[in-house]
């Protein structure tokens, strides 16, 4: 038997490679501390997993689910999308249930993308928007990003010959790798841009929920115009530490709603309706856990980016995310100073490298981690420079 052309251009899925060298050393008994995967490391809240366990319960969620999810659910998501960000939905035709929005943003691209086409992705970010162009036997153009700019991609340095053939352009703000997070202006450029050249705007915002000292960030479908063009991807992952249920949502333009839509039709049966339930739960409680996450969060932030600077790594301080984006020291590439730690420090971080061409010189350490580890790795990390 012969796999698929495409599978032999795709990269190693670069978490389950950090989950293998982890799972090695365990095996042989290292002490790993993994700063590597951002799977919050806090419980799912109580009263979340307790309406999972009364939905669970119930008959009706043992038959198959709809395919688009409960209306009930995307009613809940469509009314948080007002609460939280002012935006009016249809919950009918601009509201799709997903299991979780890494699997949407991947059958996006079965949904919109040719093979030979072009998809635009910021040349630092999740590695999933260039992997499912790579499944359709598509192309993507890494859209520049520097410090100096706040790591926003730039999506007007594209050349015209593969914008006449790019089909969805990608963005994510807050940013994942970098932390960085984007403007209103910026929104308003890329809407224009976007309508100009007729792509889909899909937007990441897996990290709304996560932001500190005062900031939270916006969603793009508040922008005049995005309506047109945009569609945004939304996660309970990381906001109420829900990385394993596999859920969220998409929502924006009711075309691009229809069209990801059918893919799934054909290639899922929907996510369990009892899950549906318990994140209907997640969306119309108190949000007050995620104020008491965030707290957490913020307080390990400061103390790794002070730790870090510390011992001579260059770090910014994020407003968001559960990440923070630090320099290599001169001599290494990403994958050298990574493979150091892991070797020598028996600790985990990401190489930037595996986040897209412009991630070269930087490491992803992951907030998802007990402080007392977070600092203990550090102190590893300082006997190995």
């Amino acid at each position: 038997m012969q796999k698929a052309e495409c599978l032999n251009h795709l990269a190693p899925y670069l978490f389950a490679q950090i989950d293998a060298k982890r799972d090695a050393l365990v095996a042989q008994g290292v002490d790993v501390i993994s700063l590597g995967i951002g799977d919050p490391d806090m419980p799912t809240p109580s009263h979340i997993v307790d309406a999972l366990i009364k939905a669970a319960q119930n008959p009706a969620n043992h038959q198959y689910p709809d395919y688009a999810g409960s209306l009930a659910y995307r009613e809940a998501c469509a009314d948080w999308m007002r609460d939280r960000f002012g935006v009016t939905l249809d919950p009918k035709t601009e509201v799709l249930a997903l299991i979780g929005s890494k699997e949407g943003i991947a059958h996006l691209h079965t949904a919109f993308v040719n093979p030979g086409d072009y998809v635009l992705a910021p040349s630092i970010g999740y590695p999933v928007y260039s992997g499912g162009a790579t499944l359709q036997s598509a192309n993507t153009y890494f859209m520049p990003m520097t410090a100096e700019n706040g790591f926003l991609a730039d999506f007007e340095q594209v050349p015209e010959d593969i914008l006449k053939r790019a089909k969805i352009m990608f963005l994510g703000y807050p940013n994942n790798p970098t932390g960085a997070i984007a403007t209103e202006e910026y929104f308003d450029k890329a809407i224009d841009f976007c309508i100009r050249h007729d792509l889909l705007l899909a937007h990441d915002n897996a990290y709304c929920e996560i932001g500190f000292d005062g900031y939270r960030a916006p969603s793009i479908l508040e922008r005049p115009r995005a309506m047109e063009c945009c569609i945004e991807f939304f996660s309970l992952s990381k906001a109420y530490n829900m990385t394993g249920w596999r859920i969220g949502f998409a929502a924006g333009n009711p075309y691009a709603i229809e069209a990801l839509g059918t893919v799934k039709n054909n290639l899922d049966s929907g996510q369990f309706g009892a899950i549906q339930d318990a994140a209907i739960v997640a969306l119309r409680s108190s949000q007050d856990c995620i104020d008491e996450m965030n707290a957490i969060y913020m307080r390990r932030r400061d103390a790794i980016v002070e730790a870090l600077q510390a011992i001579g790594l260059e770090c910014n301080t994020p407003q968001a995310t559960i990440y923070v984006w630090a320099k290599v020291p001169n001599g290494y590439t990403s994958a050298e100073f990574a493979e150091k730690l892991l070797e020598q420090a028996h600790v985990i971080v990401t190489p930037g490298s595996g986040y897209g061409p412009d991630g070269e010189g930087y490491i992803r350490i992951s907030l998802t981690t007990p402080d007392d580890r977070l600092l203990e790795a550090v102190d590893r990390i300082k006997k190995t420079m």
